[in-house]
């Protein structure tokens, strides 16, 4: 952070928050409000004076409200700048007749009460997204009785007890009595890998957490009693599995199983732990005079802002979700926007210095050339054929089309920022936007020529590239048997199936149509998929009021990983095929005719009448 804070290539804006970011890759304008400090940071010595004579008391949030700190204060030691800030919301120096004695205290005249906030605007080519990741508050969780029992810490709240720059300069003590327990009970997964409450996933940092903690309380108090209950210890990193194997040789006793209650002793305060031991199949009770609850994590609450800020992706556990697992782990969706440490999972200190080293990587690989090469999979708006309706620019995912009603000028796709996911040109009612690429001409060409022959005994599938194509694939490669006369037409995403493709599939005989694409929230395009959906829900609509089957146009999520539920997919359309018969598909092509012509005679009258 130091070596940061003094690289001249490098500028910290520190107690700020971004509001909105505007633009494309190569050109993001950010609009930044960097909050005042109160305290001029280039003046500030950092000597402390000041805060020695505020008398405004408070919890100190570094040291988890095991301490106290001033209304005038250092973040944490180390922090950067080294300078101090006025928590002006408790600071009693606005009114000057009440305090201002900071003011008084400093010899350089650092602090300014009338400072206010700065609004910025920053222009860079990359966004890098490190938006971290919060502690579990195990305060709901009743049975540890966490706010309850003075005894019971947090994972974190211990890592502060037992650093010398902490609240108790090392030394671990309990709460109540201020004495250094002799037995500590750790509970694991609080607040992870839970159903019910807290999280289902692994917070994959807790399991080694412990682990050091309790090699740390040995290496401080050797004849301490540890006690570890847990569900699986995961070590699964370089070297872990020896430091788990070297708590257990020192000593620290692993038990199987989550304690269902916790009960204190009321004269000493210690803390009675009732768990059922899955490797004995027991009921046990343990006494303990500290409990430490190894809690997960979860991500920020901002999120959220930045997600819609930045046109970016979830995932279901919350966390942001990258352009692929393997192949752009540090990737966005959104082109020139990466990630670093937790913003995409939990991760321990290795593995987000490994990711932040990536997405640097990244980033200055995509900026040195200093010009951008897109791929040629875009959209273009044809000018003369643009109704003005901002369709386009509404469905977008990534804001790449620009479209002002008043001035009258035609929607303009910036190519730039365009992913070619063709959902603007499947939504256009004017058909005016031209795709470079799964061009409206091609994607007809191969619904013709899968319908030519035998059109009846054909399954036509419009599969989208990243997922359910590949799912298809994989289901071949993995030797799955599905019905031989499914016939797939690849698009890049779900969302590019315009209405007109299903219905000369219809109109060419198709008993049955699939439009497959990605799981809703895992969509390569962000939310195109959405889009995919009302659509087809639109046309289900229409097919009833045609006097269509419905159930004859199927929607269906899959992904790259699901082979096997491709098969499935595709054995129960083959059952739909079974059921359409030859009259059927005949009276299907009658109405659409007749409906092909009604709109070809309103199109005719309106084009008379102009």
């Amino acid at each position: 952070m130091a070596d940061a804070g003094r690289h001249p290539n490098i500028t910290l804006l520190t107690g700020s928050e971004v509001k909105s970011v505007k633009g494309y890759v190569g050109n993001f304008t950010a609009s930044i409000v960097q909050k005042a400090r109160f305290v001029h940071e280039d003046e500030c010595t950092a000597c402390g004076d000041c805060a020695e004579v505020c008398p405004v008391v408070l919890p100190d949030e570094f040291n988890e409200g095991l301490s106290s700190r001033r209304a005038i204060y250092q973040p944490f030691p180390q922090a950067v700048p080294s300078a101090y800030v006025i928590d002006i919301d408790n600071c009693l120096g606005l009114d000057p007749i009440k305090c201002g004695k900071c003011s008084e205290a400093c010899d350089k005249n650092c602090i300014d009460l009338d400072m206010v906030d700065k609004q910025l605007e920053v222009k860079v080519g990359t966004i890098v997204v490190a938006t971290g990741m919060e502690v579990y508050d195990p305060t709901v969780l009743d049975e540890y009785g966490y706010t309850k029992h003075q005894n019971v810490l947090t994972s974190v709240e211990l890592e502060r007890l037992i650093n010398a720059g902490g609240p108790t300069q090392g030394e671990v003590v309990r709460l109540n009595d201020r004495k250094v327990p002799g037995s500590v009970a750790f509970i694991q997964c609080v607040g992870s890998r839970s159903q019910r409450r807290g999280n289902p996933y692994c917070s994959n940092i807790c399991c080694m957490n412990t682990i050091k903690s309790t090699l740390q309380l040995r290496e401080h108090y050797p004849d301490i009693d540890l006690k570890v209950f847990y569900i699986d210890i995961r070590a699964f990193g370089k070297g872990f599995e020896d430091l788990y194997r070297r708590s257990r040789m020192e000593g620290t006793q692993y038990v199987r199983g989550l304690p269902g209650a916790i009960r204190e002793d009321a004269e000493t305060g210690d803390l009675i732990l009732t768990v059922e031991n899955t490797a004995t199949n027991k009921l046990e009770e343990h006494r303990s005079e500290m409990v430490v609850l190894a809690t997960g994590v979860h991500p920020p609450e901002e999120m959220s802002l930045v997600q819609e800020m930045l046109a970016l992706q979830k995932c279901s556990d919350g966390f942001y979700l990258e352009a692929h697992p393997k192949l752009q782990p540090v990737d966005s969706a959104t082109k020139g926007i990466f990630f670093a440490g937790c913003a995409e999972g939990p991760k321990d200190i290795k593995e987000s210095v490994t990711q932040a080293s990536a997405a640097a990587a990244r980033a200055s690989r995509l900026m040195s050339p200093g010009k951008l090469l897109v791929e040629a999979i875009t959209a273009e708006v044809h000018d003369e054929a643009c109704s003005r309706c901002g369709i386009c620019a509404r469905v977008c995912p990534y804001n790449a089309i620009s479209f002002e009603k008043k001035s009258g000028k035609p929607a303009v796709v910036n190519e730039a920022a365009c992913a070619g996911c063709g959902t603007c040109a499947a939504e256009c009612p004017e058909n005016a936007i031209h795709m470079h690429h799964f061009t409206d001409e091609q994607i007809n060409s191969q619904i013709d020529a899968i319908l030519e022959d035998d059109p009846q005994s054909v399954i036509p599938v419009f599969a989208c590239n990243w997922c359910s194509y590949a799912g298809a694939d994989f289901a071949g490669v993995s030797r799955l048997q599905y019905p031989a006369n499914t016939r797939l037409i690849r698009t890049m995403c779900s969302g590019r199936v315009r209405e007109d493709f299903v219905w000369r599939a219809f109109m060419n005989g198709a008993p049955v149509v699939l439009v497959s694409g990605c799981h809703i929230g895992d969509c390569h395009y962000i939310d195109a998929n959405h889009w995919t959906e009302k659509r087809l829900k639109r046309m289900w609509r229409k097919m009833e009021k045609l006097g269509l089957r419905p159930e004859r146009l199927q929607l269906e999520w899959i992904s790259a990983a699901e082979g096997v539920r491709f098969k499935d997919v595709m054995q129960k359309m083959e059952e739909l095929r079974k059921g359409v018969t030859a009259q059927e598909v005949a009276e299907t092509l009658r109405i659409l005719q007749e409906e092909a012509e009604r709109k070809a005679a309103k199109a005719a009258k309106k084009k008379s009448a102009a």
